[in-house]
């Protein structure tokens, strides 16, 4: 095993939104310097890092010129070519790296990799033309979902087939009408709907529930967790997470269980999310996994002894992980930029309440929909944390004055 990268080295992050924001506080804690390689500039971690490299992602020279300036490198979202982790691997540490890069920023090889692996996953079959999808949804029946295979994100790239009459209008929305791709964008960057050439239909899951296991994995294979988080979400986007969960401990072990092969078969370093869902007969399912620091896991920042985020900078770096456990129930609940169309959030009127915590993530649009900042509170149980979270977070809406 390497030796540590010790504080006084520079960590560089490949993205730069708010994962990268508060990771990026969470190592400046700690003495480290950072860097931060995107296309953005001003961006959420640009603007705490000690350098912002504004910089295509498939412009290899730069890519390689800011591996040699830095340490080691992690990422803080997962739709970045692999050509340029590839190039950075080359020059120094890429960690998780390559390998969980390339399978979980595309749906179908992340869902062939569980199946394969004997995780449990909803069926699926990959969809390359009308005629495959019409095969598919024989298959598997209705209702399903297609999604884009890669570049998908908070419900974004996805479309629900409710009858077999819906098959042609949702392969249309997705480009699946136009495979062919002459894309001129920057690489990374999501492509325009019509030219996406591949996609997965999925079978529904009937739910009751939706939780995720954040945990993280170090150099030596050191593997620790945060339990159970409860998650909901609102128009595919998640609304509130609350810890600890309320699941029996049975399926709290299988979820850990699980999480931990998934990480182990990724070879995962650092910080990464397995979400489920939890079906009404109490069997889990894994719905998606994040090879990097999750929403949901925002709440440990108050909550946990050790912060998702400054257990992202040990692994990454190769130091012991931290412990886990939770000091008091808490609850996030997610600010989107719906928040502000009614003018300034009334900051105050949500800090007036015991124990809620406030991050904003420095975005100067707030468009609907946008990710803005995130509220934090602490309480004695977890339905106590929740209730208040969302009472702090109605009253960030101030009524209008009449003029």
């Amino acid at each position: 095993m390497s030796a540590p990268i010790l504080p006084g080295a520079t960590i560089g992050v490949l993205g730069s939104g708010q994962l990268g924001r508060m990771f990026a506080l969470a190592a400046r804690q700690m003495g480290y310097r950072i860097a931060t390689y995107s296309p953005d500039t001003d961006s959420p971690t640009g603007q705490v890092a000690d350098r912002e490299i504004v910089a295509l992602y498939d412009d290899l020279d730069r890519v390689r010129a800011f591996a040699r300036s830095v340490d080691v490198v992690t990422f803080e979202f997962e739709n970045i070519p692999t050509a340029t982790v590839n190039a950075m691997t080359e020059i120094v540490p890429v960690r998780p790296g390559a390998r969980a890069l390339h399978i979980t920023q595309h749906r179908l090889r992340e869902k062939t990799f569980l199946r394969d692996g004997g995780f449990p996953v909803t069926p699926f079959r990959a969809v390359r033309s009308l005629p495959e999808l019409h095969a598919a949804l024989a298959a598997l029946g209705t209702p399903a979902i297609l999604k884009t295979a890669g570049y998908g994100y908070d419900g974004k790239g996805q479309v629900r087939i409710g009858s077999l009459d819906d098959a042609d209008a949702a392969y249309a929305t997705l480009g699946g009408a136009q495979p062919s791709r002459t894309r001129t964008q920057t690489v990374g960057a999501p492509p325009d709907a019509a030219e996406l050439p591949e996609a997965i239909l999925e079978a529904v899951v009937p739910f009751v529930r939706e939780v995720s296991v954040v945990a993280a994995r170090g150099v030596d294979g050191a593997f620790m967790h945060y339990g159970v988080i409860e998650n909901t979400h609102q128009n595919g986007i998640l609304d509130l997470s609350v810890a600890p969960s309320g699941l029996p401990p049975h399926l709290i072990a299988e979820a850990v269980e699980i999480a931990h092969g998934v990480f182990t078969g990724l070879e995962i370093v650092g910080t990464a999310c397995v979400e489920f869902f939890v079906r009404d007969d109490d069997a889990l399912v894994v719905n998606e996994i994040a090879p990097r620091p999750h929403n949901s896991g925002h709440l440990t920042i108050e909550a946990a002894a050790t912060s998702q985020f400054a257990q992202q900078l040990r692994a990454v770096c190769g130091l012991p992980l931290g412990t886990t456990h939770f000091l008091r129930p808490a609850a996030m609940a997610n600010l989107l930029g719906d928040r502000w169309q009614g003018g300034e959030p009334d900051w105050a009127a949500a800090l007036a309440l015991p124990d809620v915590q406030l991050h904003l993530y420095g975005k100067r649009d707030a468009r609907p929909g946008r990710k803005m900042g995130h509220l934090t509170a602490l309480a004695t149980t977890p339905a106590e944390a929740a209730a208040r979270v969302l009472t702090a977070r109605n009253a960030l809406t101030r009524e209008q004055t009449k003029e």
